[in-house]
């Protein structure tokens, strides 16, 4: 009884710590672009540099943190993968920044049928008839929280560009978790190595986009600027936390993946789905709408159908191998 006990509140502890670093990672991000929403791109390369800034200080202190040495090789073998982390990251702070905080989920809402199309087409495998059910529910909720409503004020109503921005955020994090896979033996199949080429190769590439896309300038601007003070501290704690926090995620996402199932993980992102929409509600005052209320709910119930059937899957092999006792 105290092993089932001491292992459930192990599991307890991790979902619950995986849970609270992703809704602050939401909130603070959505937070800090609205207190600066001309520099998006600045705050993401200052969320990679302190990534890389902990992974570097954790290994100071246990064994378990292997950072990689850097190579030209690695690098061309990583680039697809590194281009498809910041492209996508990119597309999601600019939907993020665009849409309400509980909107952001219908916005990135069909990151779950892309990731299936993308890996079938790597596979060159048909996806099951059950499979394709779930993908088809997720794209139906999709649909529906993207319909106008005429119940929305102007303010809310989420624009063409955003929900494209949304969108290309899924295709990106779809093919990202393809290439994920084909990219660890590069890595000698560490996570932790891979986290660390993406979030110093993302830095790398978005350092010449900030200057010409013109987010330096503004910076300087702000910062020089006599007739209205630039109040800085938002921008500063923001990044500084998400940072902290997206560190805190990588390493929750790891110890996740250890000691949870697949049927844990479906029912924590069913809870953190329903607090993102009350926080949403609660701290940024937004809206929640009959449709988007449904959106919600039909995006949640394909994707859990999905978990649920993906387990069943993984656990048929497990009991053909099984032996059994036929002796008479």
């Amino acid at each position: 009884m105290v092993i089932i006990s001491t292992e459930a509140t192990k599991v307890t502890g991790v979902v619950s710590f995986y849970m609270a670093a992703a809704l602050v990672m939401v909130f603070v991000n959505k937070a800090t672009l609205n207190a600066n929403p001309d520099l998006p791109l600045l705050f993401i390369f200052n969320q990679l540099i302190l990534a890389v800034i902990f992974l570097h200080i954790s290994a100071l202190f246990t064994k378990h943190i292997d950072l990689p040495r850097l190579s030209l090789r690695t690098a061309k073998d990583l680039f697809a993968v590194v281009f498809v982390n910041i492209v996508g990251l990119a597309f999601n702070t600019l939907c993020l920044r665009d849409v309400e905080a509980s909107f952001f989920q219908i916005a990135r809402g069909m990151v779950l049928p892309l990731t299936i199309a993308a890996s079938s087409i790597q596979t060159r495998s048909r996806p099951s008839a059950l499979v394709l059910l779930a993908a088809g529910c997720v794209t139906i909720g999709f649909l529906l929280g993207i319909v106008p409503s005429r119940t929305l004020p102007v303010h809310a109503i989420p624009s063409g560009l955003s929900l494209l921005y949304g969108f290309l955020s899924a295709l990106f994090i779809a093919v990202h978790a393809v290439l994920i896979k084909s990219s660890l033996p590069h890595v000698n199949n560490s996570a932790i190595q891979l986290a660390y080429w993406t979030n110093l190769g993302s830095a790398i590439m978005l350092l010449p986009v900030i200057v010409f896309d013109g987010e330096a300038s503004r910076l300087f601007e702000l910062v020089t600027s006599q007739i209205q003070p630039w109040d800085w501290r938002p921008f500063l704690w923001g990044s500084l936390v998400t940072g902290v926090f997206g560190y805190l995620l990588c390493v929750a996402g790891l110890l996740s993946i250890k000691v949870t199932s697949p049927i844990t993980h479906m029912f924590s992102s069913a809870v953190r789905s329903v607090l993102q929409v009350l926080l949403g509600i609660w701290i940024f005052g937004d809206i929640l709408t009959v449709n988007r209320l449904l959106s919600i709910g039909t995006i949640l119930l394909g994707t859990m159908y999905y978990t649920w059937i993906k387990s069943q899957e993984m656990a048929k092999p497990r009991q053909d191998k099984e032996p059994t006792d036929e002796k008479g």
